[in-house]
């Protein structure tokens, strides 16, 4: 049967909620390591910051200690980039999908969803904060691999693949924006002790670490990491390799299921590419790695729009999603 667009919409959102979920508990943990040294004091808001809501935060909250972020990230229903809300509407779409997804795929979702709402912030101290992070980020793996086993391979799984790695690209811009932007050290620190250890952490952050040092087998600087992160195509989370896989999503919708529309979308691709693979590490760090970082989460905002536009209607009904991107 053929998928509708509704249904198009909340397998694409459903992705990128799990996936979006991972990554902030990867921001977690990192942070929680990071507040160990000399900056943990201001380090927390600095989360805050990456994701746009200070206003919003400090609506609820007086100081961005550690104890507020963290409640804020992982349980504060009201705010809609908290886990609790990530996996409240990824569950949510994935009851609408139950004609289109396996079993196994709703049941895994919907016992992670409950588990979590389970939980409060006393749940969680400081000493507990990356267990748990740990725990979150494998139960997305886990979903992430029952769908790989699971899921038919029809439009619906086209669009998933979609919503993952426009999801992915993001994350890891901001995954890589916190070291080298908001957590950026003073000169003398520059590859000091310190900051090759938060750069490690940062790969980490992303399952990285091993691939980075078959690449790099010695040293570590801001140049050849963000490189690697941002255009190595061998590296599954690197900004390149996901724009890839969503170039390739796009063309076999049309071919495969002959879908009108999203040639914008294709286009916007082909840019994002082409400025991908025509600028070397070097010129981006010269010219700005934040201000690149930015440049990019606002070509996949954009990407976004695209692709609702053409498969999923303006006057199709939408599937739960966030406001913010």
């Amino acid at each position: 049967m053929n998928l509708l667009a509704r249904y198009a919409e909340s397998i694409f959102w459903m992705a990128r909620y799990m996936e979006r979920a991972e990554n902030l508990a990867r921001i977690l943990d990192v942070h929680e390591t990071f507040s160990r040294d000399t900056r943990g004091v201001t380090n927390w808001f600095s989360i805050v910051q990456l994701n746009a809501d200070e206003k919003d935060f400090f609506s609820r909250h007086d100081r961005p200690t550690a104890e507020a972020v963290i409640h804020y990230y992982m349980f504060d229903t009201q705010n809609s980039n908290s886990l609790l809300s990530m996996l409240h509407m990824a569950r949510e779409n994935a009851r609408a999908l139950r004609p289109w997804i396996s079993t196994e795929m709703w049941t895994q979702i919907n016992v992670f969803h409950n588990k979590l709402l389970e939980m409060s912030t006393s749940d969680v101290p400081m000493q507990n904060l990356s267990k748990v992070c740990t725990w979150i980020k494998e139960e997305c793996q886990t979903h992430t691999g029952i769908t790989e086993g699971t899921f038919y391979r029809d439009q619906g799984w086209y669009f998933y693949q979609m919503g993952k790695y426009i999801e992915r690209a993001d994350q890891t811009t901001r995954l890589l924006d916190i070291k080298y932007h908001t957590l950026l050290p003073s000169p003398v620190e520059v590859g000091s002790t310190l900051d090759v250890s938060q750069w490690t952490t940062v790969l980490r952050s992303t399952a990285g670490y091993h691939a980075f040092r078959r690449v790099y087998p010695r040293g570590m600087s801001p140049t050849t990491v963000a490189g690697f992160m941002l255009f190595n195509e061998g590296f599954p989370r690197s900004v390149v390799m996901c724009v890839r896989q969503i170039d390739g999503v796009l063309t076999r919708l049309r071919s495969r299921y002959e879908l009108r529309g999203g040639a914008q979308a294709m286009e916007r691709v082909d840019e994002l590419l082409s400025a991908l693979l025509s600028r070397p590490i070097e010129a981006v760090l010269r010219q700005g790695l934040h201000e690149y970082l930015d440049w990019i989460q606002l070509q996949l905002i954009t990407l976004t729009t695209e692709i609702a536009q053409a498969y999923f209607g303006m006057d199709a009904p939408v599937a739960v999603q966030a406001q913010s991107q």
